[in-house]
């Protein structure tokens, strides 16, 4: 027992150490003029599970970030998507081939969390995720809600439809997702015992 927590002390101080010698990204300012109009959104969306392998531009990350849980109302700090009552409990952290990052919503920045490939972790045994050149993953705080996964669950279902109708209008493709190694995430993301992985989506251009 003692060495096992020895151990875990020693990975954790280490994933430490790596994330700090990465940078935060500055993401582009959102575009909120591109795309198609709703209803033409509603009528392409689908689930895909084939990606390009070309990396998306900042730009699309930038927008699908910003449209997935970003600020639309800066007097208020109110979100693309509602939360019961505005509890704002859902994180986004965007996993790419290289490290792992959390979306800052204020800065509309990427914080750096892990330095690594946690994609084949956001895909849990299914293959596909890891040919995405980026995952989003969806994580509830459960203490805003007396750690009651309802709510979060219901919030995390509404940031997931603002990313597949961001990605059927603006050229993405993606497929919405609840299947993920919950521990391995959990780890590298240094997730505290509240903060559950709820729903993801590999994220790429049409193959």
């Amino acid at each position: 027992m003692k060495k096992t927590f020895l151990l875990s002390l020693m990975v954790s101080f280490f994933w430490g150490l790596e994330a700090q010698e990465l940078k935060p990204i500055k993401l582009n300012r959102p575009d909120t003029k591109r795309g198609l109009p709703v209803m033409s959104a509603l009528a392409k969306r689908q689930s895909v599970r084939e990606y390009a392998s070309k990396a998306l531009s900042l730009q699309d990350l930038s927008d699908l970030l910003w449209a997935a849980n970003g600020i639309n109302r800066p007097g208020s700090g109110k979100r693309t998507a509602p939360t019961a009552m505005n509890k704002q409990e859902i994180d986004v952290y965007v996993c790419l081939p290289e490290a792992a990052y959390l979306y800052e919503v204020k800065t509309h920045t990427l914080q750096p969390v892990f330095k690594g490939d946690l994609r084949p972790a956001v895909g849990g045994g299914q293959a596909f995720v890891a040919d995405a050149p980026v995952c989003l993953l969806l994580v509830g705080n459960l203490d805003k809600f007396n750690g009651e996964v309802l709510m979060p669950a219901m919030d995390a279902g509404i940031v997931s439809q603002n990313i597949s109708l961001f990605c059927a209008g603006s050229g993405l493709v993606t497929v919405p997702r609840a299947s993920m190694d919950h521990a391995q995430l959990k780890t590298a993301l240094k997730l505290k015992e509240s903060q559950r992985p709820l729903m993801n989506h590999p994220v790429g251009y049409a193959k």
